[in-house]
């Protein structure tokens, strides 16, 4: 019936347009039809639709169709689990397999601590499958932190023999020579061969591991030097901002001959490492497992890095597929350091200090302190002002404080000069607008300009001697934009409302997010942006007093744009870090209050006959413009000219 009522409507239409296109315009039989049509469509759907009991049948109908579908679907599942298991049963079952008597056994825990660290190997593998960093609180409250147990976590060493492969992860292992800090781990071949796993914990984050084989040299081939490691970890979530820590959150690459790299935090990410590297780290915001090899990882490394939802309690899969040196005969050992810590620079590099390889790791690079000339700040400043500040057992907010307060001590002359230079040219703006009033014509701009360049020189005044100050402070404000995140001292630190500097204070928050805002409000953000307003106010006036004619019809506009920036920031730094938004919002203030104070105590009147004074000495004897202003007033002369000899050639 629906096909009927679908085909007549399509042949009457056909026909009716078809009887249209003899006439120039469609006659009233052809609207009617069109009508008709649109009735009878709207009628037989209205006649068609489905009952109350129809809809509930249909949906009940759905309901086991989805539910056939799980239940197929875990059939599916339980099929594939049971052929794993008997393909697991035949490789035991395979009495001439090298490792048959290691292919079963029962999983151990061996357990390796220290006051710092605690490590859980299994038996089955022979590796460590959980790490428990003690004496920083976890997400939940708890004492310390778990950064990844069995499920979470695994290293695969694979040997390719010239009958079978051995892979570690199908073996158990035997412990013997166990302590609280070592252990070794020991698989035994039919033929009397063995592989041994040896784990050594020294006293503070750094695990020396080796693996050896004994008796096993017949069973490779002479041309095998090298072996794979297969390295995976679901990353966890260990801080509240989950936005925040993703950005924090990559896998990091040293290069044997070259510097630090990693990959992009922001989305998923494929690369191939060009060079052999040193080592190859899995890093959260401020947490990370390093692994580190004597022989180096073979160019050619597969590191991969998929993003996690949010919501899941986990932050990024990491994979690492790499190749190292092997010695088949035995002689030599395959040696490795884990380090298993937090992101502390200084601790760090003393642990890199007790590394046994004698290499240059450059492992504190591991803590991200921003691009080459930010990470110098951090590194030879910011750092140590942070060390000095932090031996005195001063809470991390006031630290904050007080490096705000010696940034802006060591930057005030610069600002004052920066001001200066401005109401210099703020008490001189109605006598340059005197002295220019008759260049106001478009034409007349660059003899304008020209002409205000000279009157500058005659006053001792530099437009430009305010710029580079300003510009000299920015990569400060920019440090500490990378240095505060990557504070870990600032972790689990309360000040004021804060209940923790390392992650945002939220004064509201919901369940679901919002576009360009998340899922809460963040009190030290707000503060923050209102700083901001309150700085760009101050500046737009100390500007808009010095500009003439054009300059401040095109301060308008800027100063919309200035205005708009802070609801940018909103947007930005909602998900940031307290302390960097505490950070901000302080200097900013501090920034608007020196601004305030050098307005309330400069004189105009008395600047005003300073400058009056060097007219008059420098009026016949005008001083040589220098530097960046000259090469200005040489290009706007050039420009003047070049302008001149084109309106000659336009009147021939």
């Amino acid at each position: 019936m629906k096909i009927f009522i679908c085909t007549f409507a399509a042949n009457f239409s056909a026909k009716i347009l078809t009887n249209s296109k003899k006439t120039s315009t469609m006659n009233r039989d052809t609207i009617i039809g069109f009508v008709l049509i649109a009735l009878v469509l709207i009628g037989f759907s209205w006649y068609n639709q489905p009952s109350a009991e129809q809809i509930e049948a249909a949906r009940q109908q759905d309901s086991i169709a989805l539910a056939e579908q799980e239940k197929a679907q875990q059939a599916s599942e339980q099929a594939a689990r049971q052929a794993e298991a008997k393909a697991d049963s035949a490789a035991k079952a395979d009495t001439t397999a090298l490792f048959h008597h290691a292919l079963s056994g029962t999983s151990q825990q061996v357990t390796l601590s220290n006051d710092k660290l605690q490590l859980t190997l299994d038996t089955k593998g022979g590796v460590v499958r959980k790490a428990v960093i003690k004496n920083f609180k976890s997400i939940d409250g708890k004492p310390d932190v778990t950064l990844f147990d069995a499920d979470d976590q695994d290293m695969v060493f694979m040997l390719a023999g010239k009958q079978e492969n051995i892979i570690t992860a199908d073996m158990f292992f035997t412990p013997s020579e166990q302590t609280d800090s070592t252990v070794t781990m020991t698989a035994t071949a039919q033929n009397g061969g063995q592989i041994a796993l040896r784990y050594h914990l020294g006293k503070d984050y750094l695990l020396s591991m080796s693996l050896q084989t004994q008796g096993l040299s017949g069973m490779f081939a002479p041309s095998m030097k090298e072996m794979q490691i297969a390295w995976t970890d679901h990353c966890r979530q260990q801080e509240k901002g989950y936005s925040f820590e993703n950005r924090y959150t990559s896998i990091y690459y040293k290069e044997a001959d070259g510097g630090t790299d990693k990959l992009t935090e922001t989305s998923d990410k494929h690369e191939t490492t060009e060079e052999a590297c040193d080592w190859v780290a899995f890093r959260n915001q401020f947490f990370s497992i390093a692994l580190i090899a004597k022989d180096n990882f073979a160019k050619g490394a597969e590191l991969e890095s998929t993003v996690d939802e949010k919501g899941t309690g986990y932050l990024k899969h990491f994979n690492a597929q790499m190749t190292t040196a092997f010695d088949p005969t035995g002689k030599t050992d395959s040696e490795f350091e884990m380090y298993i810590g937090p992101n502390d620079f200084r601790l760090i590099q003393d642990v890199e200090a007790q590394s046994k390889f004698g290499k240059d790791l450059d492992l504190e690079q591991l803590v991200d302190l921003g691009w080459w000339l930010l990470r110098w700040i951090n590194r030879w400043f910011t750092l140590y002002v942070f060390d000095w500040l932090t031996g005195f057992g001063l809470n991390m907010g006031i630290v904050l404080i007080l490096i705000t307060l010696l940034l802006k001590a060591i930057t005030f002359p610069m600002v004052k000069k920066s001001y200066m230079s401005s109401a210099k040219m703020r008490v001189l703006k109605p006598k340059f607008e005197e002295a220019t009033k008759h260049l106001n014509n478009p034409e007349d701009q660059m003899k304008k300009q020209q002409e205000m360049m000279s009157l500058y020189s005659k006053y001792g005044v530099s437009p430009l001697s305010g710029c580079l100050p300003m510009l000299i402070q920015m990569p400060i404000w920019l440090a500490m934009f990378f240095f505060v995140p990557n504070a870990i001292q600032l972790r689990g630190q309360s000040f004021l409302w804060m209940s923790d500097l390392s992650t945002y204070d939220p004064i509201l928050e919901w369940n679901t997010n919002i576009w360009a805002i998340g899922d809460h409000l963040s009190l030290t953000c707000i503060l923050f942006c209102a700083a901001q307003l309150l700085y760009t106010w101050f500046s737009m006036q100390q500007q808009k007093d010095q500009m003439m004619g054009q300059q401040a019809d095109q301060m308008k506009v800027m100063q919309w744009m200035m205005y708009i920036m802070p609801l940018m920031f909103f947007f930005i730094f909602n998900d940031y870090s307290s302390g960097l938004n505490f950070y901000y919002f302080v200097s900013l203030f501090m920034s608007a209050a020196i601004m305030w104070t050098l307005r309330k105590t400069t004189d105009d009147e008395k600047l005003l006959a300073i400058l009056e004074a060097n007219y008059q000495a420098n009026k016949n004897n005008p001083k040589k413009q220098s530097g960046l202003a000259a090469r200005l007033e040489a290009m706007q002369k050039q420009a003047e000219e070049l302008q001149r000899q084109r309106q000659n050639g336009y009147r021939k």
